[in-house]
């Protein structure tokens, strides 16, 4: 099933062509710096009534090693059906294009990647036919950004190292080191990044974490998300609801970071039901040394 996660993390790649030939020193693998990247139609439909898409295709050009093709895979769980449907991309992919052929995966748990990086025969061990030896991506090998200066260096990889870590206990510095990357760059450069983060986060956490550091370190952006965050702040009979998200958001990163909450924060945190208090709360928690240091300016 699609859904906001997944489409961002094979997407990055379709809005920065180039993002997998930069991948080569976080991965560790001799990848070719590609000249020209094409997206290609991801439709791998036979003439039968079978429809079969990959979520991303990509033709990367090289000047020294020629084309290959990179199948890009977003994958939120363990799928025992997946290893076959990519062992038939890659052939059907090889067959029609007459191309080499890369796999990647792209995973926001550990689980996951840990699985899907697993090879797969389709014959028996003592003769595969055909093996299946993704590339994979995800928390076990992405670098955690959480410095702005080296998440404005690469935008698209530090909005999937941010995508990647969405479960991660350092989250919160991540997403406060891309938004204030994104202050310093043009409107039309930060609204897919924007966007494209808020997709990876759904239904995590995090989400709220974003979305309020869109708002606050990122008020002048017009974007969708931005303009979403706006509308719900003005909407009556939404308070209450916003209100215990922030307060949930707050408690959470205080809590994956490590820090001591005392039943006087929590209760203070809770009781609260302005949303500009909770939002100035929830950006300190991000940096926070003590619980108690989010109330530091009031």
């Amino acid at each position: 099933m699609v859904n906001p996660p997944h489409e961002a993390m094979h997407h990055i790649f379709r809005h920065d062509l180039h993002l997998f030939s930069r991948l080569k020193d976080v991965l560790g693998l001799p990848l070719p710096d590609a000249v020209e990247a094409v997206v290609l139609p991801n439709d791998l439909t036979e003439t039968r009534p079978v429809e079969r898409r990959v979520d991303t295709l990509l033709r990367l050009d090289s000047a020294q090693d020629g084309s290959l093709l990179l199948a890009i895979e977003a994958q939120g769980r363990k799928d025992p059906s997946k290893p076959a449907s990519w062992a038939y991309y890659v052939s059907y992919l090889w067959t029609k294009y007459g191309l080499p052929t890369v796999l990647l995966v792209v995973c926001q748990d550990r689980a996951t990647a840990e699985w899907a990086a697993l090879p797969v025969s389709s014959g028996p061990a003592y003769m595969p036919t055909l093996s299946v030896r993704p590339i994979v991506v995800g928390p076990h090998n992405m670098p955690v950004i959480t410095d702005p200066a080296k998440a404005a260096e690469d935008l698209a990889l530090a909005t999937l190292s941010a995508v990647t870590h969405a479960g991660d206990p350092d989250i919160g510095a991540i997403l406060k080191a891309l938004s204030t990357a994104l202050r310093d760059v043009p409107e039309n450069v930060a609204d897919p990044i924007i966007e494209f983060t808020a997709q990876g986060l759904s239904k995590r956490p995090a989400q709220e974490l974003w979305r309020t550091l869109v708002a606050v370190d990122l008020s002048f952006y017009k974007s969708y998300l931005a303009e979403e965050i706006r509308d719900e702040g003005r909407a009556e009979g939404k308070a209450e609801g916003r209100a215990q998200a922030s307060a949930d958001a707050i408690l959470l990163v205080l809590e994956q970071r490590g820090l001591d909450v005392s039943d006087d924060v929590r209760a203070r945190v809770t009781g609260c039901d302005d949303p500009e208090t909770l939002r100035g709360w929830l950006a300190r928690a991000v940096t926070a040394v003590s619980a108690e240091e989010i109330f530091a300016e009031e």
